[in-house]
Order: C-alpha cells, then structure tokens, then sequence
C-alpha cells in the first residue's frame, strides 16, 4: 500500500508529484464551475482549500487528504519524489489569485473576479495535464534570484 510518502524523507520535505497533479485537476474543475457560474462561495472554499496548502502543507489540504487516502493506494508505488517548498510556494500563489477572484465577485466588480479566476485555472490547468506548475517555478526562479542577490561584480 501506497502512504504517499517516501520511506527514507519526512513528508514535510518530499512528497509524490502525482498528487500536486490530481489536486490540480480537481482544481481546475472547481475553477471552471466558478468561470460559468460566477458563484463566489465556491470561490471561497477553492481558496480556504488553496490557503491550507501553502500555510499547512500540501498533504494537509483537502485534495491532498484524497490523494492519499482514495488514489495513491491504488498506484504502484513510486520512486519519484519532490520537494514540498515550491508546491506550497504554488499553493500561496493560487491563494492570492483565489482570494483577489473571490473578493472581485463578491463585491460585484465581475472583471476582476473573472481575470484573477482565469488567471489560477491557467495555473491549475498547465499543472494538471502537461506538468507545468508555473508557481513551482516561479518559487524556483525568485531562490535563484536570491542567491545572487547579494552578490556585487567586482
């Protein structure tokens, strides 16, 4: 059986990318309603959904609870594993966006909702069917940054 954590790391530093990927399409479906219907509660809990990821970690969010319990021990296991920073990064990342798209459709200004929306399913999308998780690498991209941040030519 499948635990959704690697037997040699702690699971607040790996976990398994096909869960990142299945939250993802379950997001995407939840964003998509939210496109059609313009129905901010649900918004709303795609953001709670999206804060417990970045604040308490992936596995502790909902679709991170269902990966692991429902999906993963009906896969064979894998050997492939990945940092939990740049997911939880990502989880910020769609947090912003769900949170400004909620706000924007709560208070009736619907562009706003509608583009921060649009933005997070794009994310959410990518993600789901081709891998690309642009939160991951743009959590990739500011460590970079950072690294040579304080560094001078000389």
């Amino acid at each position: 059986m499948t635990t959704g954590e690697p037997a040699n790391a702690s699971a607040s530093h790996s976990i398994d990318p096909r869960g990142p990927r299945f939250a993802a399409w379950l997001t995407t479906v939840v964003l998509g309603v939210v496109l059609v219907t313009e129905w901010w509660p649900v918004l709303l809990a795609q953001t709670a959904v999206f804060a417990i990821g970045a604040f308490a970690g992936p596995g502790f969010a909902p679709y991170g609870v269902l990966y692991r319990r429902l999906v993963a021990p009906r896969l064979r296991p894998t050997s492939e594993w990945e940092e939990v920073a740049p997911v939880r990064f990502a989880q910020l990342v769609g947090f912003v966006f769900a949170a400004v798209g909620t706000v924007g459709f709560a208070t009736g200004v619907v562009a706003l909702g509608a583009v921060a929306t649009a933005a997070a399913l794009l994310a959410a999308f990518l993600n789901a069917a081709f891998g690309l998780c642009l939160g991951c690498e743009a959590y990739l991209l500011v460590r970079r940054l950072g690294q040579f941040g304080g560094r001078t030519a000389h």
